[in-house]
């Protein structure tokens, strides 16, 4: 019998991989999903992407394959076909969720996870939080595009609400119905100040959304000089590859920003060094 080229794991194993992508943020791992469109809209794994035929080759050819692959489905059956395809493509680790997302749900309504925050918000988080349109005090709750408190902290540039926010538990994790984190919307809004903090706290940082693109990648063709800069010292990985193949070296939109990853380029690098 033929031993399988990847690694079946139930829903707690599983969960033990993504928490250590969290937490060893210069490489996370590539979490796919390739359930239907509508099912993935409406809940799907922190992080994930969502792997279909039309995106199957790019996700294959523009994924580096020293990345953790992780796949599920709904019950655990097609995932182990392209667990195969993308073991055989020579990625060192691929991993399939036994069970499926179903599985994973089951997981998640018996996990002891704690239903209210670390520390409860104050007065004034509250009053920011009800103007924002969130009800309650859930420093979890979503919003239009399953945004969250820090996730409109963010994007709005609010560092000493994201760190109040922070402070009370507010989960990295999360992301919104375009697959973008945080750190996502940080660099949109631009505070260098809170990209960093988020960087620090250990966000996903290479994290890519629906259409593969990292948050380097978005700075760069934003022509974000200084948010580039901070990404980078952070870590970011200048390799990654959107599902268009590009790079955040080919998305830069500004002088300054080119060289800056000229720079930090592993290729680039080896040229100056011929």
């Amino acid at each position: 019998m033929e031993k399988k080229k990847f690694t079946r794991l139930n829903a707690a194993e599983f969960a033990a991989l993504l928490a250590r992508d969290h937490s060893d943020h210069a490489r996370g791992v590539c979490v796919l999903d390739s359930r239907d469109a509508d099912a993935f809209a409406k809940e799907h794994l922190p992080g994930a992407m969502r792997l279909h035929t039309a995106n199957l080759d790019a996700l294959i050819l523009g994924t580096p394959k020293q990345r953790p692959v992780l796949l599920y489905c709904y019950h655990g059956n097609a995932s182990q076909q392209y667990a195969n395809m993308f073991a055989d493509f020579g990625f060192a680790e691929v991993y399939d969720l036994i069970g499926g997302f179903e599985a994973w749900r089951a997981h998640r309504a018996t996990a002891a996870v704690p239903a209210v925050p670390a520390v409860s918000p104050e007065p004034t988080l509250l009053h920011w939080m009800a103007a924002q349109g969130f009800v309650g005090n859930d420093i979890n709750a979503t919003i239009a595009n399953r945004s969250t408190p820090l996730m409109q902290a963010a994007r709005l540039g609010e560092l000493a609400i994201a760190e109040e926010l922070l402070a009370c538990g507010a989960a990295l994790q999360p992301t919104n119905l375009d697959g973008n984190n945080a750190l996502w919307l940080a660099c949109f809004g631009g505070n260098v100040a809170l990209v960093a903090l988020l960087i620090a706290k250990g966000i996903a940082i290479n994290h890519q959304n629906d259409n593969g693109a990292s948050c380097l990648m978005y700075a760069a063709s934003a022509g974000k000089t200084e948010v580039v800069e901070c990404l980078l010292k952070g870590g970011a990985d200048t390799t990654l590859k959107s599902l268009d193949d590009f790079t955040a070296l080919d998305m830069a939109a500004n002088l300054e920003c080119l060289n800056l990853l000229r720079k930090a380029s592993p290729r680039q690098t080896q040229l100056e060094s011929i």
